[in-house]
């Protein structure tokens, strides 16, 4: 008869996968860093709702802290902090480590677009005395979700004289807003026995821009239409023909605002993948001469597949790492291209994006033992995808089970899932394009309720836990 292994003695209960709620468990330091955490991300969250803004606020943010711009510095040592705009849609930073990088990189990687509505390359029309902009939806949305709520206009319109017009109009309390009508229920019988999916067609998300006529010349045809290129041309300098060289987004007008009595968690527009992102660059912005060589990449367009030059598969997120890695390993013209590859290899990310939470009201849609609960901490997503993992990027057992022990040692409480049932839907994130670099790269986000309509929900001391996950992963890893 074999021998029976040693193993330590432990009480029954420990054997246990256990996810508490971590409002029942939290000291009350934890408790006011929570709250205290949570203000920090709704101001930065409210003056970031694209991803141009949100990369211009991480630039300021990192400067403030002593990053400078990569092309200004030809060797880099331990603790120098360096950055790049990526196309002024996504960001890179690092902190050099103390050990060479050829020991691999501690990557935070997420993506800082959020689903929402662009204009057409001709967007402005008149009908029946009223002036609208016409609107192509920007990543997977409920259409019906995004009429008769106030909307507010983001942008930036290139003029050919080689000017970038900045545009925000709607987020003041002074401000107009913006606005898609729907049919009253009086009248909509037909509208409501159409699929939820059909009855707002793409194509009458319209959105309400004007009203008055302009009456200076009795010969313009549309003198409502010209009332509103007035305006546009006297506060902004921009013709009609401009649109078509404009990165205008119509997004919800709305703040984020704390939900609940008890102010437990934050309704919002665009958690997905701020809430991710935010905590991303706080943690890299800590670091000042860290073991290995910490990144932080904020990719664009993840919500449309990654693609175009600022998304995660545009090779300038890995030629900002080419260029930290051949700077610190003593300049340009000393870059091994097989030790950068290998160097890849040995490097460890996070793809730092949301997942879904357990909605009590839509049960048939989750499996209860592998699903994420909100203000039950990060989730651990070892893969995403669809039906039979379509479209992942699994993360190998020995990879997790290194991260769940730094989480352990820092007291990080973490939880675990899928995204949903098996064949109930599916989705990706930037993790599968990271791993075709060769780097370990898993999912670790926060549970969101709500995804992608224009106001989600996320609990405050997921958010928090979320930061010190991310700290606690690039300061040990590897």
């Amino acid at each position: 008869m074999p021998k029976k292994k040693e193993t330590k003695k432990i009480k029954t209960g420990e054997l246990f996968a256990e996810f508490p709620n971590l409002y029942e468990t939290a000291s009350e330091d934890d408790m006011t860093a929570t709250f205290e955490f949570a203000e920090e991300y709704k101001a930065f969250l409210d003056n970031s709702k694209t991803e141009r803004e949100f990369a211009a606020n991480a630039i300021q943010a990192a400067e403030e802290l002593g990053f400078v711009d990569i092309a200004t510095l030809d060797v880099l040592k331990p603790g120098d902090k360096v950055y790049q705009s990526i196309k002024g849609k996504g960001f890179a930073a690092a902190v050099i480590g103390k050990k060479s990088p050829a020991e691999g990189f501690n990557i935070l990687g997420a993506h800082i677009d959020s689903p929402r509505l662009d204009l057409k390359p001709n967007p402005i029309y008149e009908d029946n005395d009223t002036v609208y902009f016409k609107t192509h939806y920007y990543g997977g949305i409920k259409k019906y979700q995004w009429t008769t709520i106030p909307l507010s206009v983001h942008g930036v319109v290139f003029t050919n004289d080689g000017k970038a017009h900045q545009i925000v109009v709607g987020e003041k309390d002074t401000d107009p807003v913006f606005y898609i009508t729907d049919l009253l229920p009086h009248l909509g019988s037909d509208q409501m026995a159409k699929k939820a999916s059909e009855f707002i067609p793409a194509e009458d998300l319209n959105v309400i821009i004007g009203g008055i006529p302009c009456t200076e010349d009795k010969k313009v045809k549309d003198i409502f239409k010209a009332g509103v290129l007035k305006i546009l041309f006297e506060q902004y300098g921009i013709k009609e023909k401009d649109f078509v060289s404009a990165e205008i987004e119509i997004v919800p007008a709305t703040k984020a605002r704390d939900v609940g009595f008890d102010r437990a968690y934050i309704a919002a527009y665009g958690h997905d993948d701020k809430v991710c992102a935010y905590p991303a660059l706080r943690a890299l912005l800590a670091q000042e001469k860290p073991k290995k060589t910490c990144v932080c990449l904020l990719t664009d367009k993840e919500e449309i597949g990654s693609y175009s030059n600022s998304g995660a598969t545009s090779n300038l997120y890995e030629n900002f790492l080419m260029e930290v890695f051949a700077k610190a390993e003593g300049g340009i013209d000393k870059f091994n291209t097989l030790k950068f590859r290998k160097a890849l290899a040995a490097t460890k990310m996070l793809s730092t994006d949301v997942t879904t939470a357990y909605d009590p009201k839509y049960s048939n849609v989750f499996e209860k033992n592998n699903t994420a609960f909100m203000s039950h901490g990060l989730k651990i997503e070892k893969y995403t995808g669809a039906r039979g993992k379509s479209g992942c990027s699994e993360a190998t057992g020995d990879f997790i089970a290194e991260i769940t022990d730094i989480f352990e040692k820092n007291s990080i409480p973490w939880q675990t899932g899928e995204l949903g049932r098996i064949d109930a839907g599916g989705g990706g994130t930037i993790a599968a394009v990271m791993a075709e670099l060769g780097m370990d790269v898993v999912d670790m986000g926060v549970p969101v309720w709500s995804m992608h309509a224009p106001v989600e929900v996320i609990s405050k001391i997921d958010l928090y836990y979320l930061f010190l996950g991310y700290k606690a992963f690039i300061e040990n890893i590897g």
